[in-house]
């Protein structure tokens, strides 16, 4: 797909999510609501429409929303001529964060770029582009680092010869590149190790299903779906080893906000004695937040759970919820996986302390 870009795709990935184009100013994002049947991409010169977009789930994933922050204000910085530079992008970060409230990475990207933008509000307007898209590029690659390196990491620990579970979507789809929990799986299939991965297959969007099946079999990987409720089944017979997913948000006690059905998964690990682990960029860390209790659960509609591919399964009048996130304690998550190294909450490391014993900050 770099047919589509004036320039090599950074994420180094052949079908990108997240991409800049440089030339016209523009934000491409795949529609990963079309996935896998279809692959279609939108470009975006404007913040609302790119933060509709991400409502939307057109682009979804921590990582890869932090990163279509930064392209987004990136691009508006290139058509913010005039003296209101500075509040132009403040009320652009704004509307983006607004988008979606859980994931920290969103707020983090954006408020980076703030801080860039209020450092050379004062310079030339080919100047204050030209760094604002360097810093959204830096963004960008930056995660694609961290994913490798957490890839690395993580994969030490999956078990060869074994299966191992993963819920939601976590691969370059949803990140930079590489991916973050896929990631782990890419970085042992890589290393030679012989292993099956179920995908829950993640309702009501199904992205472990549509986008996590559909990469793990791209790259070669063995591959089966199931329900959600299927896992417990599975780990009581013995054919689940190991559980790696991504997060939305940590918090500083080693809480971990992610995909809904997350939750249940780390439950039903912990009862079958089967280690439950995360990776997530240290973007994804969110030391300001004390514990899973302080992070905001994301309420979507009630049609995305009454619908499925535009067709009602539930009746009329039947109240449907949606929370699009939940949270595991800490005392369910046998590792952490980030690119600065792992803690493990259930030990009782969460990640402030681990931050404090290498004199990290917060972001």
């Amino acid at each position: 797909m770099s047919e589509l870009l004036s320039r090599a795709p950074l994420s180094e990935e052949k079908i990108f999510s997240i991409e800049y184009d440089p030339i016209d100013a523009q934000v491409l994002l795949l529609d990963q609501r079309l996935l896998p049947h279809e692959i279609k991409y939108y470009r975006y010169a404007g913040v609302s429409d790119v933060a509709k977009a991400i409502t939307d789930m057109v682009v979804r994933g921590a990582p890869a929303i932090g990163i279509t922050a930064g392209y987004a204000l990136a691009a508006l910085s290139k058509r913010s001529t005039g003296a209101g530079f500075f509040q132009a992008i403040e009320r652009g970060a704004d509307e983006l964060v607004a988008a979606r409230p859980t994931a920290v990475n969103l707020k983090w990207a954006a408020a980076r770029m703030l801080e860039t933008a209020r450092l050379i509000q004062d310079e030339a307007h080919e100047t204050r582009a030209a760094r604002m898209q360097q810093e959204a590029e830096a963004i960008h690659l930056e995660d694609l680092h961290a994913c490798k390196t957490m890839g690395k990491l993580g994969a030490e620990h999956v078990p060869d010869g074994g299966t191992v579970v993963t819920h939601c979507n976590t691969g370059a789809l949803a990140t930079g590149g590489y991916g973050t929990a896929l990631g782990v799986i890419r970085a042992a299939h890589a290393m030679g190790k012989d292993f099956k991965v179920f995908c829950c297959e993640t309702r009501p969007y199904l992205q472990g299903a549509r986008l996590s099946a559909w990469e793990l079999s791209e790259a070669g990987i063995d591959v089966e779906v199931i329900t959600d409720s299927m896992a417990g089944h599975f780990l009581k017979r013995g054919e689940i080893n190991f559980a790696v997913v991504g997060s939305d948000r940590i918090a500083a006690n080693g809480d971990v906000a992610n995909k809904i059905g997350t939750y249940g998964l780390a439950v039903l690990c912990r009862a079958h004695d089967v280690p439950f682990t995360v990776a997530a960029p240290w973007s994804t860390v969110d030391l300001e937040t004390p514990n899973g209790e302080a992070i905001p659960i994301e309420e979507r509609s009630s049609e995305e759970v009454a619908t499925i591919f535009g067709k009602r399964i539930v009746a009329k009048g039947i109240v449907c919820r949606h929370p699009a996130f939940d949270v595991t304690p800490a005392k369910y998550v046998d590792y952490v996986f980030t690119e600065r190294g792992s803690f493990r909450p259930a030990q009782g490391e969460g990640p402030s302390l681990f931050s404090r014993s290498l004199g990290l900050k917060s972001q």
